[in-house]
């Protein structure tokens, strides 16, 4: 079991569940857009680090989640610490994932080429 799920990847899923539910219901920093979603979270090997990738879905909320994320580190990771039963929780390193928004401008691209390749249907001369 422990070979095909190390460790380090049952400690990230952990965390990305313990941040989902304690961002919604315990921080009360009102920068932190309501929209904030937990994409991913990567923890290395030693368990010293964890890489915390999320989305906002208004591009407005972007810039003071950000700002907020980057202050409240240490309160967060204070109450994550409460929740896991760890000897030491993870340094939290929060970074934006733009996953999303280059999977949609890809999607785009290929519509418009798609579109620009379109040939006469049949028949018409």
């Amino acid at each position: 079991m422990a070979r095909d799920y190390p460790r380090s990847y049952r400690v990230a899923d952990q965390i990305q569940r313990e941040l989902s539910d304690l961002l919604r219901t315990e921080l009360k920093d009102p920068r932190v857009s309501p929209f904030l979603t937990i994409s991913s979270v990567e923890v290395n090997r030693d368990l010293s680090v964890a890489k915390i990738y999320y989305t906002v879905i208004r591009e407005e909320d972007r810039a003071d989640t950000v700002e907020a994320l980057g202050e409240d580190t240490g309160y967060i990771r204070k109450l994550l610490s409460k929740r896991m039963s760890m000897r030491s929780v993870p340094q939290l390193r929060f970074f934006y994932d733009t996953s999303l928004e280059e999977g949609s401008r890809m999607s785009r691209l290929i519509d418009d080429a798609v579109r620009s390749n379109s040939t006469p249907e049949d028949g018409e001369s």
